[in-house]
């Protein structure tokens, strides 16, 4: 069982112990339980997280990129609570103006970035606006097979567990009626083909196209109409471990599917919103989606919005009519109003040249880092999307040991990098749970960076001697 750790608050006002009553009381079907100390947390400002003690931790992960524009954001908790004072509620069957602009604000900019006309359909979260995507999908194609690939996380709503790659996900519960055929992502630096980036040819790619070639291969007929409607895709994988593909990988893809009515569905709800240095993760690779799926940052993690995009003759009221799909909290004002107030933000602000500095810098202390440390098998990242893929000595033989260690000593709050004790907010990701996936603040400073880097190493250093 977790132990609590050094920073739980004080009792409740009955007396009670707060974990106690957890333990009781609260699902552990969550993720919180993966840790080896349960951390309390009681108050957020900027890049930190707090406990009751005070003890500072920076936070490398955002609440797994949600938090894109830091904590207390003041502009952004404004714009909640003007709407609360003026219309906090309403049914989601009535019209309210940010429901309107918000849509129209992104709708437009997805047009100037891939020159394609569509529509915004609201809901609440991630794994809901997934399922929403896979219902527009089914409209149009009339399958409900799907390729998506391996590595590759979409939420755990039943039809979302379908296309996303762990089976545990669905072991417990059995199959939707969606399916998936997993195919393996372009992961250079564990190609699962035995390839190298440089003399590949981008092989995993003409596996793929040669699944069309005969009726044999499970995917087409004789005519060569493919049994899958559509290709759940996250142009760069998230809990997968932050794997960025090669160029060209994308537009390849995007070719082969087009030649047989399937469908690109882009999943980003991790990388939206300037998380990669570009407003989506796909701008990058060259490649145009029939659908996107986004949440998370829109809202900077406040009274959640997730929507999905998809071209007009996909979602046009002609083909997905009123009552297609519907949930009660799914353009609620609160919502509505801090993600157009987080669009303005974006719209004002040159993120895309902050993040790519930022992003840089940071990759250059990684890879510096990696020069110094054998265990350090992999960095790379687009971006504030960073990897730190953590090996044995051996620079490759996964080592889930010393990235637990790592983690667990982050979240104790006992580093003393800089003087007074710090904690180290790292999320665990990657095929292995031997990547540690980087998603700080858009906002962070390259002193901040600093401090970061010389935490981590802190606690690379502890974890080696733990693990070694």
């Amino acid at each position: 069982m977790n132990q609590p750790s050094a920073g739980l608050p004080e009792p409740n006002d009955r007396g009670e112990n707060l974990l106690e009553l957890e333990a009781r009381y609260c699902s552990w079907g969550d993720t919180v339980h993966y840790a080896q100390e349960l951390t309390m947390f009681d108050r957020a400002e900027s890049i930190y997280l707090f406990d009751a003690k005070g003890t500072q931790y920076l936070d490398l992960q955002m609440w797994y990129s949600a938090v894109n524009f830091g904590y207390g954001n003041p502009r952004l908790n404004a714009a909640l609570k003007r709407q609360i004072d003026r219309l906090p509620q309403l049914a989601c069957q009535y019209l309210h103006k940010e429901k309107i602009l918000l849509a129209a604000s992104l709708a437009r900019k997805v047009e100037s970035i891939f020159g394609e006309k569509g529509r915004i359909h609201f809901n609440v979260g991630g794994a809901s606006a997934v399922e929403d995507a896979w219902k527009v999908v089914r409209n149009r194609t009339k399958k409900n097979f799907a390729f998506a690939f391996m590595g590759g996380y979409h939420g755990r709503t039943l039809g979302a567990s379908a296309i996303t790659s762990s089976y545990r996900y669905r072991e417990k519960f059995g199959h939707f009626a969606d399916r998936a055929n997993f195919i393996p992502y372009p992961y250079c630096f564990r190609c699962p083909y035995g390839q190298k980036r440089e003399s590949c040819g981008m092989f995993c790619l003409k596996q793929f196209e040669r699944l069309f070639e005969t009726e044999y291969y499970g995917v087409v007929n004789k005519a060569g109409k493919a049994e899958f409607g559509a290709f759940f895709i996250e142009a760069v994988q998230g809990t997968g471990g932050y794997v960025v593909p090669p160029e060209g990988y994308f537009p390849g893809l995007k070719k082969i599917l087009e030649q047989h009515d399937i469908l690109l569905v882009d999943d980003e709800i991790q990388m939206a919103f300037y998380r990669t240095g570009k407003f989506f993760a796909l701008e990058h690779f060259g490649a145009k989606p029939d659908v996107i799926v986004f949440g998370k940052a829109l809202t900077n993690g406040m009274n959640p919005i997730s929507a999905i995009w998809a071209r007009e003759d996909l979602i046009s009221p002609a083909v997905f009519p009123p009552g297609s799909t519907h949930s009660t909290f799914s353009s609620n004002p609160l919502g509505t109003a801090v993600a157009l107030e987080t669009v303005k933000l974006m719209e004002e602000e040159d993120f895309e040249t902050r993040v790519t500095q930022r992003g840089a810098y940071f990759l250059a202390q990684l890879k510096a880092l990696a020069k110094r440390y054998p265990q350090i098998g992999d960095v790379d990242g687009l971006g504030l999307a960073l990897r730190i893929e953590m090996c044995q000595r051996d620079g490759y033989t996964p080592n889930r040991e010393l990235t637990d260690a790592i983690m667990n000593i982050g979240l104790s709050g006992t580093l003393t990098a800089g003087g007074k004790s710090k904690g180290l907010i790292l999320d665990v990701g990657g095929y292995y749970k031997n990547v540690f996936t980087i998603a700080p603040s858009l906002y962070i400073t390259e002193p901040e960076i600093d401090t970061a880097m010389a935490l981590f190493e802190e606690a690379l250093r502890r974890g080696l001697a733990q693990t070694e």
